[in-house]
């Protein structure tokens, strides 16, 4: 059991090491085993069928059937009471059928229509979980890296307080700072030992949020050089994003064919009420055991026209119903298509903001280590910078990493939400990146 353990743990690191990309290794898994995208991939497949359905209506149907029927009349006596022979009838029939439908208001025709449109409804109802299932993943990825992040600035901060407490304690009793600025000291490394309990809880959900969209073990450390770039080609204006999400958007291509669909169940529906056409041929073998004539062959031929009336008025309200389904997928459409705009919008906003504010948190750390180094030297060798300035300076410096940290996995996941906006979050996309 130990060297199975062994052998899963060397396998288990060997993929990961040898990964070119870590994003795109955790995302071809939550691919291949997310439940709901596998349902839909299966939920693709009986769709499909639905074609070969509506073609078959179109072919003729041929059935064989065949019966044995034995009669037997006893206890016979005509009208004037008196006896008469039994009679046994014992008979074989063998009965060979083909009917055409010639036309049935053209109801096979836009029921084949339908099935096609089905099928790609469904192709882009599969790419839109496929899209949903890849953001999902990214997402969770990427706030583990944050969360990464956080929780070693935060045990980083602790250590720097414990130094500091350390060394205040000798400070104090040399007489070069006061017990109030011990006091500080110690209320900031408690502080600073919270946020840390804080952060690991943080990232303990990470990890666990990571494990159920991804369905593997979070890694144990993340190459982040080699995720953070994301170099995918986006839109260069608003304009041309809100263009490709009208053209490429999977929820509003799914709408569309809705709406095509609902048109095609009107033109079922009307088939309902026009007239219909069939031609029948049957042939039977007919065997009497009983009979004078012991064998007969029939051959006939029958031509069907009908025309429904009236059935109760079900035809017309299907009909009405049909009608008014459609209306509805038209509104359906519409506020698709406007909500699809709002989040092409507000992905393209969310994009240009998140980039303006990771440059500016770039030069807030940079600033900050600055200003901390200098004080950190001067508190250090006893000039006049405080107790209190050292922690404020250390404080806006965690600060600053963290929003950093925040700022880089929001600038990255903005892209996501860009791409699966604009219908081109693939993995193609992401191994091309």
């Amino acid at each position: 059991m130990k060297l199975f353990t062994i052998l899963i743990f060397f396998i288990f690191n060997f993929n990961y090491a040898y990964a070119s990309d870590q994003l795109l290794f955790f995302l071809e898994t939550a691919y291949k085993n997310n439940p709901k995208l596998n349902a839909q991939r299966k939920e693709l497949l009986a769709t499909r069928e639905n074609i070969n359905i509506s073609k078959s209506k179109f072919l003729p149907n041929i059935s064989v059937s065949g019966s044995v029927n034995s009669n037997q009349s006893t206890n016979r006596t005509n009208q004037a009471g008196k006896a008469l022979n039994n009679i046994s009838n014992d008979e074989e029939t063998k009965t060979f059928q083909v009917e055409q439908k010639i036309f049935q208001g053209f109801e096979n025709y836009h029921s084949l229509k339908k099935s096609e449109l089905e099928v790609e409804q469904a192709k882009f109802r599969l790419k839109n979980i496929e899209q949903e299932t890849i953001f999902k993943g990214a997402d969770a990825f990427y706030d583990l890296i944050y969360k990464i992040k956080r929780k070693k600035f935060n045990l980083e901060n602790v250590d720097l307080f414990e130094r500091q407490v350390e060394s205040d304690g000798a400070r104090l009793q040399k007489g070069e700072i006061t017990l109030t600025d011990l006091a500080q000291s110690e209320s900031s490394l408690a502080g600073a030992r919270a946020k840390l309990i804080s952060a690991e809880n943080e990232f303990l959900e990470a990890k666990t949020n990571f494990v159920r969209i991804v369905s593997i073990e979070a890694p144990p450390e993340i190459k982040e050089n080699s995720v953070l770039s994301l170099d995918v080609i986006l839109p260069k204006s608003l304009n041309e994003a809100l263009e490709n999400s009208e053209k490429n958007n999977p929820k509003l291509l799914i709408a569309k064919l809705d709406f095509e669909i609902s048109k095609r169940n009107v033109g079922i529906e009307k088939a309902q009420l026009a007239p219909s056409a069939s031609i029948n041929f049957s042939k039977s073998d007919t065997n009497d055991y009983s009979s004078t004539v012991d064998k007969n062959k029939t051959e006939s031929v029958k031509a069907t026209i009908k025309w429904p009336i009236i059935k109760g008025g079900e035809n017309y309200s299907s009909l009405k119903k049909s009608k008014l389904e459609k209306e509805k997928s038209s509104l359906i459409l519409q506020d698709i298509n406007n909500e699809v705009k709002t989040d092409a919008t507000n992905a393209w906003s969310l994009y240009q903001s998140t980039e303006s504010i990771l440059k500016s948190t770039k030069a807030q750390v940079k600033a900050a280590e600055i200003a901390n180094e200098g004080i950190s030297l001067e508190y250090d060798s006893g000039n006049t910078r405080t107790t209190l300035e050292l922690i404020q300076s250390r404080t806006l410096l965690l600060s600053a990493k963290i929003a950093k940290a925040k700022a880089e996995r929001d600038f990255v996941i903005s892209k996501f939400k860009i791409l699966a906006v604009l219908g081109n979050l693939t993995l193609d996309k992401i191994k091309n990146s």
